[in-house]
């Protein structure tokens, strides 16, 4: 099957052409237009974004508190909407954490259920599910119950992460009480004090917290699963988590950590929205400053995965590279960070994840393996190779 007349977004260019597919991988590149197929008619081709962090199947599953929704019907929404947005590898980010009681959506035990469940519908999804593992440091328990995850193949990826308010993400208190206010639609006095529990409440001896992100580093080594820090606030927090064995630095909060993260050869990964808006919603460090300090390697959905196709058009206007270079950021980047060689650039004997993109950074198509997955039905010819998915 053609794809004909598309601006292809290369690694390193941009050029106009036409790829062949053939059993789901890109058989032949090249220039000018073909007969038959898919007709782009000077439409952009990306390769599929790769999303290393996705919140949205917690929100999915819990879209209001204590309303909980199948995975039958979380996840084929999440699909749909992952596919819309032009993301064909995704890694949803399910979280343990010490804050939440029985039965609430980041136990251990809630948790450990949702990500079974969403390793074993994988298969019958639209695009690529992978499992992101965020392991709250604070959280003994969660060691065990990580431990037998890994061991069955169930996750993909894991980061380290501590929420508790004062430093990382949280480190402005101020900030902080105020954004908690407002999301919970309480006084700041209400706030303050839910944010002095929530400090006692998970803080711990900084050996336990040690012990523990040691454990998790020498399974994730024994497994080959990749390790990414999250949220780090200093230069002694980034060479920690380098001596721990991360390979990717999620979301830095300072400048500062995030050059300390290069210099030492980890890839950083900071929010669509972030870059999209052009501010952090928390007050961290801006990922369009990253960008244009050298210090961004990787564009994250974290919270919306609409954002990846913009932030990728802002940044693109004062990359070194232009389109290509900010569109490594979601796709050769993650694809290097995560170990995917078959993906993540638009090249002979790679995958054929691609997105179709026309004007208004609207998604017009995306492939998965070849086979259409989603269309906004102004491709000519996407009708032919639509995917019937059940």
């Amino acid at each position: 099957m053609w794809l004909s007349d598309f601006i292809l977004v290369l690694r390193d260019s941009v050029r106009r052409g036409s790829l062949r597919i053939e059993n789901g991988v890109i058989a032949e590149i090249t220039d000018g237009p073909m007969p038959g197929g898919i007709e782009g008619a000077g439409r952009l081709l990306f390769p599929g974004f790769i999303d290393m962090h996705g919140d949205m199947i917690e929100q999915e599953l819990e879209p209001r508190a204590r309303v909980d929704f199948p995975m039958s019907v979380a996840l084929n929404a999440l699909d749909a909407r992952l596919a819309a947005s032009g993301v064909t590898t995704a890694y949803a980010a399910v979280s343990f954490s010490r804050g939440a009681r029985e039965g609430e959506r980041r136990s251990y035990e809630h948790t450990s259920g949702v990500i079974r469940a969403l390793h074993a519908a994988r298969d019958t999804c639209r695009v690529d599910h992978r499992i992101h593992a965020r392991f709250d440091i604070t959280f003994d328990n969660a060691v065990g119950v990580l431990e037998r995850l890994l061991d069955d193949g169930q996750v993909d990826l894991v980061s380290l992460m501590d929420h508790t308010p004062g430093q990382g993400q949280y480190r402005n208190l101020e900030v902080h009480i105020r954004n908690k206010a407002a999301q919970q639609g309480i006084s700041e006095a209400e706030a303050r004090q839910l944010v002095s529990t929530t400090i006692v409440e998970r803080s711990r001896p900084q050996d336990v917290l040690l012990q523990n992100m040691q454990s998790v580093s020498r399974m994730c080594r024994a497994h080959g699963v990749a390790l990414a820090s999250h949220d780090d606030d200093t230069a002694d927090k980034v060479r920690l988590m380098a001596d721990l064995g991360a390979v990717i630095a999620e979301f830095p909060v300072t400048r500062d950590a995030a050059q300390t993260a290069v210099d030492l050869g980890i890839m950083t990964a900071m929010g669509a929205p972030n870059a999209m808006r052009g501010q952090s919603y928390s007050g961290n460090l801006s990922a369009r400053e990253a960008h244009a300090a050298g210090l961004l390697s990787i564009l994250a959905a974290d919270y919306h995965p609409a954002a990846i196709l913009p932030a990728i058009r802002i940044l693109s206007e004062v990359d070194p590279d232009g389109l290509a270079g900010a569109a490594r950021l979601a796709t050769a980047n993650p694809a290097q960070a995560l170990g995917l060689t078959d993906r993540g650039e638009i090249a002979v004997g790679k995958r054929a994840d691609l997105v179709a993109v026309e004007s208004g950074d609207r998604v017009a198509l995306t492939l998965v393996k070849g086979e259409v997955v989603y269309s906004n039905g102004t491709v000519p010819g996407w009708q032919e190779a639509l995917r019937t998915v059940a």
